[in-house]
C-alpha cells in the first residue's frame, strides 16, 4: 500500500527528506522547502522594502532554484525587492558558454532584467587561458579570486544593494572543513556567517545556507526547472571535491551531519588574544585587503609578468605596492558611478511623483 504523507495525511508520498527523514508529497514538499527559505530569510532580516537584490546566476541547479524561489517568495510575502540577475562570464569553452544560455532563458522564464560581466572584460583574461599559463592544479584558486571580484564589481555595475547566492548547506558545510583543515582561522569565522559585508561594498548573503543540496536537486526536478546540469571542465582537481566527498562519506553513516557541522561552525569563537589580519584597501584597485595589494592584483600581475604562480606558491617574489599603468578599474570609481546612478534614479522618481500629485490635484 503507498505511504501516505507525513503532513497532510492524503497524498500519496513521493519524497523522502534527507534533512529530517520525513516521506512528503510533492506539494507539501514544495511548502515545506520554500516556507524554510522564507523563515531564514526573515529570521536573518536579510532584506529591505526597496532593497535592489542581484542573483548570482550561474545556470546551475542552486541559482536557478534560488531565483525562482526568490521571486516566488518576493511575489507571495511582499517583500518589495527589485530582482536582478547577475552572471559571470568566466570564458571555458564548452561549459560556461552553454550555461549561460540557460540564464537567458532563465531570464525570460522569470522575467527579471540580466547582466553578464566576463573575466575578459574586466581583467583581459579568459578562465582557459589562464590554464594554458598555469596548468590545472591551481586554476581554481584563480577563479575564486576573480569570480568574488566580479560579482562585487557587477554588483555596482547595477547599483545593488545585496548579492545572493545559491550556497547550499553542503557548501557551508565543505567550507568549514577546508578552513579547519587548513588552519584558516579568519576564514573560518566568516564562512559561517549568512551575510557578509560585501567586502565593504554590497552585503551578500546566502538564503539557502540550511538547505541540502539533494533537496535542491528534487525541487528542481519536481519543479521541472530549466538548469545546467554538467560539472566545471577544471574543477575535477579542486580541493574541494575532496572535502565534498569525505562529507558525503559522513552524511550516509549520519545524514545530520551536514547541518551539525555547521551549527559546530557557528558555535566557534576565536580567543581574544590570537590576532587576526587587519583589512584595508587595495592600493590598486581599491578592494578589500589584508595587504597592499589585494589577491587579485597580485594574481593578475603574475600573468602580466609570465609568472603565473605568483601569488600562489610560497617562494617569495616582489609585488610592488601602489598603482600600476594597466591596474583594474577603481573599485571608488565604480562605487561613485553607482551613486550617480542612484541619485538619477530617485531624481526621476521623485519627478514621476510629482507629476502625479500634480495631476491629481488638478483634476
Amino acid at each position: 500500500m503507498p505511504r501516505q504523507c507525513d503532513i497532510c495525511h492524503e497524498a500519496r508520498a513521493i519524497v523522502r527528506r534527507p534533512k529530517t527523514a520525513q516521506s512528503i508529497c510533492k506539494e507539501c514538499f514544495f511548502y515545506v522547502f520554500e516556507t524554510e527559505v522564507h523563515n531564514t530569510i526573515v529570521d536573518s532580516k536579510l532584506f529591505k522594502p526597496g532593497d535592489r537584490v542581484g542573483i548570482g546566476a550561474s545556470g546551475g541547479k542552486d541559482s536557478t532554484v534560488l531565483a525562482y524561489v526568490m521571486k516566488a517568495l518576493n511575489d507571495r510575502y511582499n517583500y518589495g525587492l527589485d530582482l536582478y540577475l547577475l552572471s559571470v562570464d568566466e570564458g571555458i569553452a564548452g561549459y560556461r558558454d552553454d550555461s549561460l544560455e540557460t540564464v537567458k532563458r532563465n531570464k525570460e522564464q522569470y522575467g527579471l532584467p540580466l547582466l553578464i560581466v566576463s573575466y575578459e572584460q574586466l581583467y583581459g583574461w579568459s578562465m582557459d587561458s589562464i590554464v594554458a599559463a598555469v596548468g590545472r592544479k591551481n586554476n581554481c584558486t584563480f577563479c575564486g579570486v576573480f569570480r568574488r571580484q566580479a560579482l562585487d564589481r557587477g554588483a555596482l555595475m547595477l547599483d545593488l544593494d545585496h548579492i545572493v547566492t545559491g550556497h547550499n548547506a553542503d557548501d557551508v558545510a565543505e567550507t568549514i572543513l577546508m578552513n579547519i583543515f587548513r588552519g584558516d582561522i579568519s576564514r573560518l569565522g566568516r564562512c559561517t556567517e549568512i551575510a557578509t559585508s560585501g567586502e565593504g561594498y554590497v552585503v551578500r548573503s546566502k538564503p539557502f545556507k540550511y538547505a541540502y543540496e539533494k533537496e535542491i536537486v528534487m525541487y528542481a526536478y519536481l519543479r521541472r526547472l530549466d538548469y545546467f546540469s554538467t560539472e566545471c571542465t577544471y574543477s575535477p582537481n579542486a580541493y574541494r571535491g575532496y572535502a565534498r566527498e569525505f562529507l558525503k562519506k559522513l552524511e550516509r553513516v549520519r545524514p545530520s551531519a551536514i547541518l551539525d557541522i555547521i551549527h559546530s561552525g557557528e558555535a566557534m569563537h576565536v580567543a581574544k588574544d590570537v590576532q587576526l589580519p587587519s583589512l584595508d584597501r587595495c592600493q590598486r584597485c581599491g578592494y578589500i585587503s589584508s595587504n597592499a595589494v589585494c589577491k587579485a592584483c597580485v594574481l593578475l600581475e603574475g600573468l602580466e609578468r609570465g609568472i603565473p604562480k605568483l601569488g600562489i606558491s610560497r617562494t617569495k617574489q616582489d609585488v610592488e605596492a601602489g598603482p600600476r599603468e594597466n591596474d583594474l578599474v577603481h573599485f571608488e570609481k565604480l562605487r561613485q558611478e553607482a551613486l550617480e546612478m542612484r541619485r538619477s534614479r530617485q531624481k526621476s522618481e521623485s519627478c514621476q511623483q510629482s507629476a502625479c500629485a500634480c495631476t491629481e490635484n488638478c483634476s
